[in-house]
């Protein structure tokens, strides 16, 4: 019997009984979550927001972690058991002080979701030279869950959901190269590989930590229609890959295809809570269960979302599931150890 995922062992469905259509309210209908803890990165925004009132009416504590302290204040607003608190990615000491601050609490921490992220941006670098995709998406997440590790083990039952991307499949990662220092920067490369890093992330997190009671997944929310992340594309982009018209209107056929934010928000969810999920980990899940290993059987269209799907081999790596770990070790100075 296979314990992990690596090489995607475990990379099959498993028949939830959900799909591309379910909404959060199907798949949180009947949990409690009264006396849960979570934190939720980027909760006031899109399918964070969603999955944050989600979990807040079940009954959980939600941490809502925001760089936009005056947008969240609006979003949030009226939502119960919520507790905002300043968080910015490309500042390591903010990612720190705020995992002191949530320590300090002495709170177990039931759920990590890594939801902040962003997309399509120019070439911008943090302090440290990194490029803001890897350091947004990946890095930080990496160095949250490393701080908050106490917590998630004090939880003795947490779970590490890391929002990932069919955009994984833009790209592998780059050990050689990954700020781009050495070669041209392409937005859509610096996406891929961030997220690949997410699913290499969790494979890791979960192989490493599930003796303490802690398992990680990946997922990819589908193509959502209404979210904020394509904020800074060029027009020409949506136009290329056939989805927006010549006016960079959204073409209706394309957006009667989308996921709402509710369906968007679904799959983060069902890894969330989901019972059959008690004694699985390190998978990449898509349409609220395990997704479908791709393995070249699996056509693409962008003007169809439905095929916007499928995980990459390489990110369910064993030996750069490894490589990642030690590489993300030695990039924030921290050592992440699992005891």
């Amino acid at each position: 019997m296979k314990t992990n995922n690596y090489q995607g062992a475990l990379q099959k469905p498993l028949g939830s009984g959900f799909n591309a259509k379910s909404t959060v309210q199907e798949i949180i209908a009947g949990i409690d979550l009264t006396g849960k803890v979570a934190i939720v990165t980027g909760g006031h925004t899109g399918i964070g927001l969603e999955t944050t009132k989600t979990l807040s009416n079940a009954g959980a504590t939600v941490i809502v972690a925001a760089r936009d302290l005056v947008k969240a204040h609006k979003n949030l607003k009226g939502i119960a058991n919520v507790e905002l608190e300043p968080l910015d990615f490309m500042n390591p000491e903010a990612i720190d002080a705020f995992a002191l601050d949530f320590l300090a609490s002495e709170r177990p921490l039931h759920l990590l979701i890594n939801n902040a992220g962003i997309m399509w941006v120019p070439l911008r670098r943090d302090d440290r030279g990194y490029e803001s995709q890897l350091v947004t998406n990946y890095l930080g997440q990496f160095q949250l869950t490393a701080k908050l590790w106490p917590a998630l083990k004090k939880a003795n039952g947490a779970r590490v959901l890391n929002v990932s991307s069919y955009g994984h499949q833009m790209a592998p990662f780059n050990f050689d190269d990954p700020n781009f220092i050495h070669r041209d920067y392409d937005t859509l490369q610096g996406y891929g590989q961030s997220k690949t890093a997410c699913n290499l992330f969790a494979l890791e997190l979960d192989n490493r930590a599930k003796e303490f009671n802690v398992r990680a997944y990946s997922l990819h929310p589908g193509s959502v229609l209404g979210t904020d992340l394509g904020r800074e594309e060029p027009i020409e982009l949506f136009k290329q890959i056939g989805t927006h018209d010549q006016q960079g209107k959204i073409k209706p056929e394309v957006a009667s295809l989308l996921k709402t934010i509710p369906q968007g928000a679904a799959t983060t969810i069902w890894c969330a809570v989901s019972p059959i999920l008690n004694d699985i980990g390190g998978v990449y899940c898509e349409d609220a269960d395990i997704a479908e290993l791709d393995l070249g059987n699996i056509e693409h269209r962008y003007d169809d979302p439905s095929t916007i799907r499928g995980v990459q081999p390489y990110s369910l790596d064993h030996d750069n599931a490894k490589r990642l770990w030690d590489l993300s070790e030695r990039m924030t100075g921290i050592t992440f150890d699992i005891n």
